[in-house]
């Protein structure tokens, strides 16, 4: 089975109709909406969260008859579901808002991302941006775009390669183990510029769009990673964990550094990390 550009503006429509009825309804309106914490304050989630989460996996299930569907907000009730990803002929991974943050900040900086995986193969990605109403999608092997709701379209591809002290960053070291996170935050001199979005979803838009060299996480749930790095993959771009191992939706730590080609990962690599941090 291989999913075809019918069926990546099949997903891209459910996304967008689930933006449409259940997230930005609920923009801007935090003090008339659930908000609840999970694993910490900087960790939270809203009715629009499993508002739009339920609406896609129903869409995606009708689409896309025997599917697994893996979402953010049903797997934290249900842990073995992750276990899924692995085995599934196909899996969906469902992101409903990433950046809930910034959603509940009134930040108009948030996006919705499902992956699709064969065996724990990612096979697809789309991030869609519900502000602008556009979506980002990858297909393995066949490339990343951009497509707004009226068919226009364009490729994408990540920046060019440049010397590290030139090199603009996203990096959040929040989620970083000290001595770790002491080490990566006073490296980041070495960087051209650095900034953090609170948002996956964006970021990795920025890096498939050749709007940033380096994109720099720790923490890798696979709602989280795994649209993104298939996008900055079919972008151009080159990634692997921190110990050099090739990333899998499977992996949920190891760290994950992308970058424009795999010379420049060496060279950001040895910039940011101390070289025992495999």
């Amino acid at each position: 089975m291989k999913l075809s550009h019918v069926d990546a503006l099949t997903i891209g429509n459910i996304l967008a109709e689930a933006a449409r009825t259940e997230i930005m309804p609920r923009f801007r309106r935090v003090r008339e909406i659930e908000v609840r914490t999970k694993t910490s304050v900087f960790d939270v989630v809203t009715e629009a969260d499993e508002a739009a989460e339920q609406v896609i996996s129903a869409e995606l299930s009708r689409a896309f008859p025997g599917a697994a569907i893996i979402g953010e907000e049903g797997t934290a009730k249900d842990p073995a579901a992750l276990d899924r990803i692995g085995t599934a002929e196909l899996a969906f991974i469902v992101d409903p808002i990433d950046g809930t943050r910034n959603f509940t900040s009134s930040l108009p900086l948030f996006g919705t991302m499902v992956a699709a995986t064969m065996r724990g193969e990612i096979v697809f990605g789309a991030i869609h941006d519900p502000v602008c109403n556009d979506t980002a999608f990858a297909l393995r092997g066949e490339g990343a775009w951009l497509e707004t709701t009226d068919g226009r379209r364009h490729d994408l591809k990540v920046a060019p390669a440049v010397p590290v002290k030139q090199m603009e960053a996203v990096i959040g070291v929040n989620f970083l183990p000290e001595p770790l996170r002491a080490t990566v935050a006073g490296n980041l001199s070495k960087l051209g510029m650095t900034c953090w979005l609170r948002c996956a979803a964006h970021e990795y838009r920025m890096a498939a769009s050749g709007y940033c060299h380096l994109l720099f996480y720790n923490k890798l749930m696979p709602w989280d990673h795994a649209a993104g790095w298939l996008l900055h993959r079919e972008a151009g771009g080159y990634s692997a964990h921190f110990d050099g191992s090739p990333y899998k939706p499977v992996n949920h730590g190891g760290g994950l550094l992308c970058a424009p080609d795999e010379a420049s990962w060496h060279a950001a690599r040895q910039a940011i990390l101390p070289p025992n941090s495999d």
